[in-house]
């Protein structure tokens, strides 16, 4: 994982075409080329509730033949933290997953 992502928190804002959204993602856009050097495997990491489909329907989005997965159950046993690495070539591509991510209820984007 790069220091990059130990530095910057995602936020779940809506893909709306609002100014603050389209805003957020071209600071976020400027910042991966800043500090990524691509193309890369890059690290995504996300807490879901455990009672929820959200984790399948995370995994289900990155289907890159590279792609590896771990998760972590929470010690009270209500959040599943999912760790993926995936193959990217450029920051566009990982805006668009979390564009996607963020799609899915229950899902808290780091």
């Amino acid at each position: 994982m790069s220091e990059f992502n130990n530095d910057i928190r995602i936020q779940d804002l809506p893909d709306d075409g609002s100014n603050n959204a389209t805003d957020f993602y071209d600071n976020f856009r400027e910042k991966l080329n800043s500090v990524e050097k691509f193309p890369l495997m890059y690290t995504f990491k996300f807490i879901v509730k455990a009672d929820t489909n959200a984790q399948e329907e995370v995994k289900e989005l990155f289907t890159h033949g590279s792609t590896k997965f771990s998760d972590k159950t929470s010690s009270g046993g209500k959040y599943t933290s999912i760790t993926v690495e995936t193959f990217v070539n450029n920051a566009e591509e990982v805006i668009d997953y979390y564009k996607k991510v963020s799609k899915i209820k229950s899902v808290i984007m780091l």
